[in-house]
């Protein structure tokens, strides 16, 4: 029997523990942005996301910067700092190869969260000669890597050992072994706030339990009436008996393939032709595990170490012969097939980005229908122009149809350059015009007297609309049965360069076909016909 708090709970009841080895890399986030974009590791470097400051470099924090700042307070502070936006991909697939790493040296490592894995203290331990020597063994390991900051923390279960990691930033050394037991006297100190539950955290300090050790010396049994299985847990991590298995991680099959250049070749066509092997065994490879890749991540590093990285993306998913295009057009650019490289090519990587189960994408019992064979036309005039070379519309926001017009390349992902879901004062409400002209056409617009309609700066009409026609073809008078309008269009009034104050009209003449007329700088134009 043992004694919680004024519960009495037996000894089967009190839940088994593992001695866990935490690894843990500060600011991997930032570690992971260096990396990726070849930024100075000694500079103020801040991730935002959502505007606010996700993660910054040791150089910010001492400039005064911190995690939860907005951008501006931020830049106001480190007037230097460099601004970068989050992407935990980045933080996903660079802390990968680190895993990789660690587990040639002890198999059975679980990834916690990017920057940060478990493994079970035992059979390292054993293999070492002990849970220090193990941690030793790991961080020279990390050295090697190139992360000469990271930290080791062993203790009862993930949770202790995670802080115990954490210590090892005020204490000596970058190894913190917590004894067998003495979990619970390690927290005790420690704040509440270091539970994963903010509604809790702050309901327990307006109760005055401010620390760990309050919390854990709360009866077990009221905790679990009173917040259930989830504050019993949390109570169970605060008393030092955190029972949660470390569950190693599933290596994910090696589906990227990748080809070194002995020596480097400084021709695009080179190039291409040399990876359309190993662009074969890459579908194969994807092939036998059933699947089909909808988006590609190339790599191509050259001889001098320069590294470019892309995405690629697919409107149905990759052939060889598509992915050996994409490798092309990521070298060529604006050049010929057969331009040289400003640096010669020392090796090219390809891995899926995203994949799809290969029965979603298989060819119908009748073939694959008109969409199907439109796709493929499509991609065909693309792979002999180039990847601008074919282009689709997207609509995105914006006041005029101009605006809301942006073409991006046949399989790209089709992103606009002004969100569609922010407010655009003075767009047309639906349905929007189907013909928008590209060079909207001159008319003129006369009221009943012949006279040509203005709008005045209080947007009143000199007269009402009664026919209007082309401008260059002043005897195709159109008669105007319905008229609706001025919507004025104001945009950009603080700049005199760019700004535009126009006034717009929806006519429909005695035909019966919609116009949207728009009168700006005392000119009138037919922007869009409503077919």
């Amino acid at each position: 029997m043992t004694d919680t708090g004024g519960a009495v709970r037996t000894t089967r009841d009190v839940p088994s523990v593992v001695r866990t080895l935490v690894l843990w890399c500060p600011d991997w986030p930032v570690t992971a942005a260096v990396r990726a974009g070849h930024l100075d590791a000694d500079a103020p470097i801040a991730l935002i996301e959502k505007g606010l400051v996700f993660a910054c470099s040791a150089a910010a924090r001492r400039a005064g910067v911190r995690r939860g700042l907005r951008v501006r307070e931020a830049q106001s502070r480190a007037p230097e700092l460099l601004v970068q936006p989050y992407d935990p991909l980045i933080d996903h697939r660079t802390f990968d190869g680190v895993v990789d790493a660690i587990e040639e040296l002890m198999p059975g490592t679980q990834l916690l969260r990017p920057g940060m894995c478990a493994i079970r203290s035992r059979g390292p331990s054993r293999y070492y000669g002990g849970e220090e020597p193990a941690a030793r063994a790991l961080l020279d390991c990390l050295d090697a890597q190139g992360l000469p900051d990271s930290r080791v923390g062993v203790a009862d279960g993930p949770f202790t050992a995670e802080h115990a990691a954490r210590s090892t930033l005020t204490g000596p050394g970058r190894v913190r072994v917590v004894p067998e037991g003495e979990s619970a006297a390690f927290l005790a100190p420690l704040s509440i706030g270091l539970l994963d539950d903010p509604a809790l955290v702050t309901l327990l300090r307006r109760l005055g339990v401010n620390t760990l050790a309050d919390f854990a010396a709360l009866p077990a049994v009221d905790v679990h009436g009173r917040f259930g299985e989830h504050g019993a847990r949390l109570h169970a991590l605060a008393s030092g008996l955190d029972s949660r298995a470390v569950v190693p991680r599933v290596p994910p099959e090696q589906l990227e393939r990748a080809i070194e250049f002995e020596p480097p070749l400084d021709r695009v066509d080179q190039v291409t032709f040399g990876f359309r092997a190993t662009a074969d065994r890459f579908l194969d490879a994807l092939t036998e595990a059933k699947l089909v890749c909808t988006a590609v991540r190339i790599e191509v590093r050259t001889e001098t170490g320069e590294t470019s990285e892309r995405t690629w993306l697919h409107p149905r998913s990759f052939t060889a012969s598509d992915v050996v295009d994409r490798v092309r057009w990521q070298l060529q650019g604006s050049g010929a097939i057969d331009s040289g490289l400003g640096s010669a090519i020392s090796r090219v990587r390809v891995a899926p980005e995203s994949v799809d189960s290969i029965g979603n994408h298989e060819v119908g019992l009748w073939g694959g229908g008109p969409d199907e064979r439109i796709h493929h036309g499509l991609s065909r005039v693309q792979s002999m122009l180039g990847h601008g070379g074919v282009l689709t519309a997207v609509i995105g926001g914006g006041r005029s149809l101009a605006d809301r017009q942006t073409l991006v390349a046949w399989g790209d992902r089709p992103v606009p350059d002004r969100p569609a879901d922010q407010p655009w004062p003075g767009q047309l409400p639906p349905l929007p015009p189907s013909t928008v002209f590209r060079a909207p056409p001159p008319v003129i617009v006369l009221d009943a007297g012949g006279r040509s309609v203005e709008v005045d700066e209080r947007g009143a009409l000199s007269g009402a609309p009664a026919a209007f026609a082309p401008a260059t073809a002043t005897d195709a008078v159109r008669a105007v049965t319905a008229w609706a309008g001025p919507w004025p269009l104001e945009e950009r009034w603080w700049d005199a360069e760019t700004s535009r104050s126009a006034h717009r009209f929806q006519v429909v003449d005695a035909d019966g076909t919609a116009w949207l007329l728009v009168l700006e700088r005392g000119a009138w134009c037919a922007e869009a016909r409503y077919d």
